[in-house]
């Protein structure tokens, strides 16, 4: 009994070593104002369940806020991400995105670094805020089929962009937020705790409305 004592006190250390922090939470100076009506949600990584968990959980915050929300695995077949698109293919899809009423994309893509300091000052890079969607995606999107060995990390970087696909206006970067997550053991509960440090960052910025309570006597 006492060795089952101890196993569960290391189990809960090691929970407890898990952490996310946001360590950017930027906005466009010039966008007072943007309330999307449909957003299509991006998540990169060559990992298909965490993809699926991401994408379905993060549509569900959206549409408790009003907002319609689709995934990227209901847009994107198996063939578009498992090799490289070129730019003209990516605007073809931002123009079908258009033609069928999406207003925003929210695209994260999640990579690993060794050495968190030095990558927070590439972050500072302003250049990093001049491109779009278009540009982002293809810069990244060696991560779809390219297996990482991740033995070697323990700091997790992920960045989570909005960018506006509005017709008559420039295909903008609204937001860009970035969380570190260090040593993440369990996958559902880093992803629920992204999702959680996300919307919260959204709200900060009123990009995104707080969800709307009930009462649960009266259900107003």
């Amino acid at each position: 009994m006492k060795k089952l004592w101890v196993l569960a006190i290391i189990a809960l250390l090691i929970m407890a070593c898990s952490s996310a922090e946001l360590v950017e939470n930027w906005k466009n100076p010039d966008i007072v104002l943007f309330d999307a009506n449909k957003v299509l949600i991006v998540g990169m990584t060559h990992n298909e369940e965490a993809r699926a968990q991401y994408e379905t959980k993060l549509r569900k915050q959206f549409e408790q806020r009003g907002v319609e929300a689709v995934r990227s695995l209901d847009v994107f077949d198996v063939e578009f991400t498992a090799s490289e698109r070129s730019e003209q293919e990516l605007a073809n899809v931002e123009q079908q995105l258009l033609d069928k009423d999406f207003d925003a994309i929210l695209f994260t893509k999640i990579t690993d670094i060794e050495n968190v300091e030095n990558h927070r000052r590439l972050m500072n890079n302003l250049d990093r805020y001049n491109q779009g969607f278009n540009d982002d995606y293809r810069s990244s999107q060696n991560i779809y089929f390219e297996s990482t060995e991740y033995d070697d990390f323990t700091i997790y970087h992920a960045e989570t962009s909005l960018y506006c696909i509005c017709p008559g206006k420039e295909r903008n970067l609204i937001w860009r937020g970035a969380i570190d997550i260090t040593d993440p053991v369990d996958v559902e509960k880093t992803i629920d705790d992204y999702i959680a440090l996300v919307i919260m960052a959204m709200e900060d910025q009123d990009l995104i409305f707080r969800k709307k309570t009930t009462n649960e006597v009266t259900g107003l």
